[in-house]
């Protein structure tokens, strides 16, 4: 999902850039208290409301399979001395996206020359054709070095390909 859509690493990343200073201070501030020794701090960011995006030509596919949800970053800032004696400040990190999947009548989603309602999927719900249903997940466990400031790594590329009827395209990635 990172990978595929800007729309959620925009998110993500504005979710992060709001946290990592203060993250840093704490993390200094607790290797300052320890007196030098290593210091590992758990963190969590606010959550942020996201939408995929609705591009054309298949760019849209988030969208349409899932639409919007909520995301936040968990991790482990840690402190530790460097060379120099001065603190280093890093995260371990993941990044995590939530949605309950249901129906709100009064949406609708063009796809192709139809368009699908909210209405007519709560229909198919009351009458078992379709289910609402929770979703969630999380990334790998990514590394960041808080002390340089530098930019966050790009998400991990999955090494997917093919298409959905590819039953083999994830192979690469296990």
């Amino acid at each position: 999902m990172l990978a595929d859509d800007p729309s959620i690493r925009d998110a993500v990343a504005q979710v992060r850039i709001a946290e990592q200073d203060e993250w840093r201070q704490r993390a200094l501030e607790a290797f300052e208290k320890s007196g030098g020794e290593p210091v590992a701090i758990p963190v969590e960011s606010g959550s942020k409301g996201y939408e995929h995006e609705k591009g054309p030509d298949g760019t849209n596919n988030w969208y349409l399979a899932v639409g919007s949800g909520m995301t936040n970053t968990t991790g482990v800032v840690t402190a530790v001395p460097g060379p120099d004696g001065k603190p280093q400040v890093s995260i371990e990190y993941q990044v995590n996206v939530w949605d309950r999947y249901n129906w709100d009548e009064t949406k609708a989603t063009p796809i192709g020359p139809t368009t699908v309602t909210d209405a007519d999927m709560v229909r198919m719900h009351t009458t078992g054709w379709a289910r609402e249903f929770d979703m969630r997940g999380s990334s790998s466990v990514q590394r960041h070095d808080l002390s340089a400031g530098g930019s966050w790594p790009a998400p991990e590329d999955t090494g997917r390909s093919g298409t959905r009827t590819d039953i083999g395209r994830n192979s690469a990635a296990r």
